[in-house]
């Protein structure tokens, strides 16, 4: 697995900053500008993966991956790995719109695959509703909520090319925990059937969607989920 730190035109180093899809505590936000002043960091910019990119010299990277370290922070993964996740402000605290909880689902699925060597860059966007601020469509994993604990993935999309390509919708109205059970499913599919440095959205195209819907009986029929909340909450069990 490499690291996002790459060397620009004019001879800085830039290192790919990773958060909890882009939630920072105030802690971290003061640690991560005092150490950017104590590693003579140049510029500091915000991407559109919800990471930070520091801009500093060479002699100054050590310091500031072990400052990052201590602030709970990381470098961002690259090269053949499952990157930071794009994840929304969709939970019921944050964004009115939201129909269901987003930005938790992606920092928990950031939690569990963050790095996970894979046969190309795969790329997760979390939204909340299908406004689809995260741009879902266009990323490998896309999973768009549709209500509370609910959400619909779509797998294939490509970005950040010459030919943008909308993902195909995989399965509906998964919960949150069927939605990861469902991404092991697919990068296990991926990494049999695709070719050496081949991107999802390819392999998908050349294999057929088929290949990648989950086998029957992997999720629980919905009607059985619905009568288990239904005896849970007439027995008083359901959770406030």
């Amino acid at each position: 697995m490499n690291k996002a730190i790459f060397k620009q035109s004019n001879g800085m180093y830039a290192v790919n900053i990773v958060s909890a899809c882009g939630v920072f505590t105030p802690e971290q936000f003061a640690g991560l500008g005092q150490a950017a002043l104590e590693c003579s960091v140049f510029r500091l910019k915000l991407t559109t993966r919800q990471t930070v990119v520091a801009v500093l010299n060479e002699e100054d990277l050590a310091k500031l991956e072990a400052r990052l370290s201590a602030l709970g922070l990381s470098v961002s993964p690259y090269g053949g790995t499952v990157r930071a996740v794009k994840a929304c402000a969709g939970n019921t605290a944050l964004c009115q719109r939201a129909l269901g909880d987003a930005l938790d689902l992606g920092i928990v699925m950031q939690e569990k695959y963050l790095g996970r060597e894979l046969n190309k860059d795969v790329k997760i966007a979390v939204a909340g509703c299908s406004r689809g601020c995260t741009d879902p469509l266009c990323a490998d994993f896309g999973v768009i909520a549709r209500g509370r604990d609910s959400f619909d993935v779509y797998i294939g999309g490509r970005g950040s090319t010459r030919k943008p390509l909308h993902g195909q919708l995989l399965a509906e109205d998964l919960t949150g925990d069927e939605v990861c059970k469902l991404f092991e499913h697919v990068i296990d599919k991926y990494s049999k059937l695709a070719q050496p440095k081949e991107r999802l959205a390819s392999t998908v195209a050349r294999v057929g969607l088929g290949e990648f819907i989950p086998p029957q009986g992997m999720f629980a029929p919905k009607q059985e989920q619905s009568d288990n909340e239904f005896l849970a909450f007439i027995s008083g069990k359901e959770e406030a």
